[in-house]
């Protein structure tokens, strides 16, 4: 599988997550800074409100939360999470997000074997 040109800038670099990716009002953004067939990393920035409908994904991820906070739904269950926190949904299991403020996460997801 092929790097983008935007991954290949930032591989051997000291890179702050918080400085890829910006918040845009009323809106979701995201910015895939690493992909590969085992899995992905993506920056995201929410707006507040923003959130990500209920769906499955068939990879384990693991969300760490850069700045703000938000309410991460897993199986219906709800975690408040924050910068500095971090929480791993297990793959195949119904999860939801909504930001309770503008907020920026890290999602690295990692495919099952």
């Amino acid at each position: 599988m092929q790097r983008s040109n935007d991954a290949k800038k930032l591989l051997g670099t000291i890179i702050n997550p918080c400085e890829l990716i910006e918040y845009q009002a009323g809106a979701v953004v995201s910015r895939t800074i690493l992909r590969k067939e085992a899995g992905t990393v993506t920056v995201f920035a929410f707006d507040k409100g923003q959130g990500l409908s209920e769906h499955i994904a068939p990879f384990d991820a693991l969300v760490y939360i850069l700045e703000g906070h938000a309410r991460i739904y897993i199986k219906g269950k709800a975690f408040l999470v924050k910068a500095g926190q971090i929480l791993i949904m297990p793959a195949n299991r119904p999860h939801s997000l909504k930001a309770t403020q503008r907020f920026k996460m890290m999602l690295v997801m990692v495919k099952n074997q």
